[in-house]
């Protein structure tokens, strides 16, 4: 599998910020990444660098082989969605839809065309004029309908209901696995995309703490219940997440694997053992507590 994007020793500074600070990741074909973190973590600043609309301070990035600075064979070949995406002022929807096919080489207007239907977009109504929702909308329409060989959302939910969030995460993976290509997905709403991420990017204070497959990623915590003496017992010594009481009653979030013979001892005292979810595990990641550390543990 072939790398779409490569990244070395990236750096970008905004005076005496540093915002991303001495990354390497690459990002490979055919799959979907999910690029997570806090709030102001680097997210928006990296997609942007991939996507040739900020310099790098220092570093190198590759996509698709290539720069992407000034480069048209790489940049018709992205797609970038940002949070906040701007089209012209005079712009109807129609004519975002009109324009799309002269920057995206694969552009469905079919499918288009059915996307804006089924978040009953108004096609005559003027783009400064949307909602939130909306605007979010359009933006979620071009990024599926371009088809483009490497796909980025950032934060591409803002001002969506549940109803219509869901939607976007169906008609996603649907025309993902009819037409694969490299997606980047960056959201703080983990619970909602963990189910369709293949492979995480944690960004904690500009610097890259976790580079995991998301399956491998859920075997390394786990959730233990039963009577607080119990529980105790069996988590002692291990690197806990998260400690609630509940009446008698304890469930506790823990850093690390299980073997088959702390599985077997957990079943004999009685206790019940779940997966951790992958938001609860991004959170403590970042919660500005471990420094990263627990994540190189990982």
């Amino acid at each position: 599998m072939s790398d779409v994007v490569e990244v070395r020793d990236l750096y970008k500074s905004f005076g005496s910020v540093k915002a991303v600070d001495g990354i390497s990741f690459s990002v490979q074909s055919g799959k979907i990444y999910g690029l997570l973190g806090r709030n102001g973590a680097g997210k928006t600043t990296i997609m942007q660098m991939i996507a040739a609309q900020l310099f790098a301070t220092d570093g190198e990035i590759k996509v698709f082989g290539q720069s992407s600075y000034e480069n048209n064979r790489v940049l018709s070949r992205i797609c970038f969605i940002k949070e906040s995406q701007k089209y012209p002022e005079h712009f109807l929807v129609e004519d975002v839809l009109a324009l799309a096919p002269s920057i995206f080489p694969n552009w469905d207007e079919e499918f288009a065309y059915s996307l804006i239907e089924q978040f009953q977009l108004p096609l005559k109504r003027r783009i400064k004029k949307l909602s939130r929702g909306m605007l979010s909308s359009v933006g979620i329409v071009v990024g599926l309908a371009s088809r483009a060989p490497l796909t980025m959302f950032d934060e591409p939910y803002l001002g969506l209901d549940a109803v219509a969030r869901g939607l976007f995460y169906d008609r996603l993976i649907e025309d993902y696995a009819e037409h694969p290509r490299t997606i980047i997905l960056s959201t703080h709403l983990i619970d909602e995309v963990s189910r369709i991420l293949e492979h995480v990017l944690v960004i904690d204070r500009g610097k890259l703490i976790l580079d995991e497959e998301t399956e491998a990623l859920r075997e390394q915590a786990f959730a233990v219940a039963g009577t607080a003496s119990t529980v105790d017992t069996f988590i002692a010594g291990k690197r806990t997440i998260s400690r609630e009481p509940f009446g008698t009653f304890v469930s506790a979030s823990i850093l690390g694997s299980l073997n088959a013979a702390e599985r077997q001892r957990a079943v004999a005292l009685g206790l019940e053992l779940a997966p951790v979810s992958l938001q609860q595990l991004i959170v403590h990641l970042t919660n500005g507590k471990s420094g990263g550390k627990e994540a190189e543990a990982l």
